[in-house]
């Protein structure tokens, strides 16, 4: 199948779980969770090495090649699809060897999942055969690039084809999305072990789609062994910036020129350190700058990385460090260190603003082995059951929190992910630190991990926002558009219309502590108050650079006084991988206020826009017949396109 056929059945398949959902099918969470606790849901059939969520319904999970109980076209299963609604699974089958391959989204809305290792047999010892056969007829990955579609019908699965395969191998590299949608693929080794070394080394990057042979890059030669995974971030710049091990540097790619910048402090990051680390929330009030935040990890230096002594018991980390590569290439020390000292942890970004972090140890590092030191496998130990949450709002000393919250029964180290769903809720799963899988009857302390979780924040049960009139895309500069929120969606104060915002989250391609791609937009916004206490919020698109949010799927939602909408899937750019069209953004509308009940009219939301006063007319709660009439000649139109794809 071609990209752009791909890009038309993804795009129309995108337009219809958005259209249903603006019908009103999924304007409350459907189902109930108690803030602040983790709650078993399900069995995600292979452990949850990665994972992504595809549609509003659906997670996809990927494992490495193992001796999983559930099988598919004869051989055990290391892939599967999770319905979030029914919390169940259905396999899914992959050709080749998944092993600590990365992953990422297209701007058409194809997912990517890219590298591994070889063909394996039991125990992950390596296969006489590379190109399938028993036990598990499983082929060689380390070139491997896997396409997948998501569905909400069951429908889709992986195209793990080798002739579309790379030319180069490549296991645990990383993938980021570009401004044309397009993807860069960055580092890795060959052959696999606890660390990278030279004789393996992979010290380049290519293109998907394909732009000629490998391209050198100077800093995954100059960071070995810790170089495994580079920590990667497209700034709003164009540019990327990369960590790795204890360097750093930003890489101008079009290029092709690295400008190296003083190490991090304090720790490794990068695998097997594996800190947790996150692009902080991009928004108006900060102009859109990208600064990143690295916390915990391990202080090993480069000669420490050997397998000789007891790595599971050496203390993790608890340090936290930020930088805002494009407007300084200094490091900054956060001021508020983590609670406790943690590898493996996974920052995930809540629609509210603030950032959940969830697994890890607070010794050891990622990996296995059989060393005698290690735990079972393990080269972690004593798991972190207790989440926090960073608001990086707060004053410093009061950003990190677990007020209010239980911990997890579960101990989810190497091999855990997370991500979150619509309804803003955390997905949680995985941890498996086993070269093959254990089952939890034989009593192993860390046994493989196949349970489904889920982590309610704080503002879970409350009554929603249902706003009206949510796109399904949105483009790079352009005309504003309007949010409809009535009074109960205000909760009856049209000062929540003052702090109201409307935000975009990519969740991003989960896996060893990273969620490749993720980051959280705010988009500009003033607001209208009418005297019914309704409300209109005056939204401008993105800035007119794809580089702040790359083109592709992402959800969005309305945030009123803390409580987000159950988020929508929209596409953000035209769809296609390309040059993103770009447009001037257009000028919002002053904020204002009705004479009464307040004469308020200060614009909020940290607001750029500037305009004439515009009081609007007072909108409606539900939409009315003409809305209706316009959103199913919609659907009926989308489904028309579906049925010549």
């Amino acid at each position: 199948m071609t990209l752009s056929l791909r890009s038309r059945k993804r795009t129309a398949r995108l337009l219809v779980s958005s259209l249903l959902y603006s019908l009103g099918e999924a304007s409350q969470p459907t189902k109930s969770g108690t803030p602040g606790q983790f709650e078993l849901v399900g069995n995600s059939i292979v452990s949850a090495q990665q994972l992504f969520l595809g549609t509003n319904n659906k997670v996809y999970i990927i494992d490495k090649t193992e001796n999983n109980p559930t099988q598919i076209n004869g051989h055990p299963a290391w892939a599967s699809e999770y319905d979030v609604n029914s919390n169940t699974a259905r396999p899914m089958d992959v050709l080749s060897n998944t092993f600590c391959a990365g992953g990422s989204v297209l701007g058409n809305g194809t997912w990517l999942n890219v590298g591994g290792n070889q063909a394996v047999t039991y125990g992950g010892d390596t296969a006489s055969s590379q190109t399938g056969g028993a036990p598990y007829d499983n082929f060689d990955g380390g070139k491997a690039i896997r396409f997948l579609d998501p569905c909400d019908d069951g429908n889709c699965n992986w195209v793990d084809d080798p002739a579309l395969y790379m030319t180069t191998r490549r296991w645990y590299p990383t993938l980021e999305t570009l401004e044309d949608g397009s993807i860069i693929i960055i580092g890795g080794n060959q052959w696999g072990g606890f660390v990278n070394d030279v004789g393996q080394n992979n010290p380049t990057y290519e293109f998907f789609p394909s732009r000629g042979p490998p391209v050198g890059l100077k800093i995954l030669d100059t960071t070995l062994p810790a170089n495994l995974f580079p920590l990667t971030w497209l700034l709003p710049s164009g540019n990327l910036f990369i960590q790795s091990n204890w360097g750093a540097s930003i890489f101008d790619y079009k290029k092709n020129t690295e400008y190296p910048i003083g190490e991090i402090p304090h720790a490794v990051r990068t695998y097997p350190a594996s800190g947790a680390t996150i692009m902080l929330p991009l928004t108006p009030a900060n102009q859109w700058q990208a600064t990143i935040l690295f916390c915990g990890g391990t202080d090993l230096q480069p000669d420490q990385w050997g397998v000789d002594w007891a790595i599971a018991a050496y203390p993790a980390d608890a340090s936290c460090v930020k930088i805002t590569p494009d407007v300084s290439q200094d490091w900054i020390d956060e001021g508020e260190n983590l609670p406790d000292g943690r590898s493996m942890g996974n920052f995930i970004h809540l629609p509210d603003g603030t950032i959940f972090l969830v697994n890890g140890a607070n010794t050891g590092t990622a990996g296995y082995g059989n060393q005698t030191w290690a735990v079972g496998h393990s080269y972690a130990d004593n798991p972190l059951y207790m989440p926090l949450i960073y608001d990086p709002e707060k004053p410093v000393g009061q950003r990190m929190s677990s007020t209010g919250f239980q911990p997890s029964k579960i101990p989810r180290m190497y091999h855990s992910s997370a991500t979150i769903l619509p309804d803003g809720s955390v997905f949680v799963s995985g941890s498996n630190p086993n070269p093959d899988y254990v089952d939890p009857s034989t009593g192993a302390k860390y046994p493989t991990d196949l349970t489904v979780e889920r982590f309610y924040p704080p503002y879970y049960s409350k009554t929603r926002p249902d706003p009206q009139n949510l796109p399904t895309t949105i483009s790079y500069g352009g005309p504003v558009w309007t949010v409809s929120l009535s009074a109960t969606d205000l909760q009856n104060s049209l000062d929540n219309l003052k702090t109201a915002k409307v935000v975009v989250i990519r969740p991003g391609f989960s896996t060893h502590a990273m969620n490749m791609g993720q980051r959280y937009v705010q988009l500009d916004s003033t607001y209208t108050g009418n005297q019914d206490g309704s409300g209109t919020l005056n939204v401008a698109q993105l800035p007119p650079n794809p580089a702040v949010l790359p083109p592709g799927p992402a959800l969005l939602f309305v945030v009123v006084n803390g409580v987000p909408s159950v988020g929508q899937h929209i596409m953000v750019g035209n769809g296609q991988i390309g040059k993103q069209p770009t447009q001037d953004a257009a000028q919002l509308p002053q904020s204002s206020m009705p004479s009464a009940p307040s004469t308020d009219s200060n614009t909020g939301n940290g607001s750029t826009g500037t305009g004439s006063t515009d009081n609007g007319n007072t909108p409606s709660a539900a939409l009315s017949n003409f809305e209706w009439s316009g959103w199913v000649m919609a659907l009926f139109g989308v489904m028309s396109i579906l049925a010549t794809l």
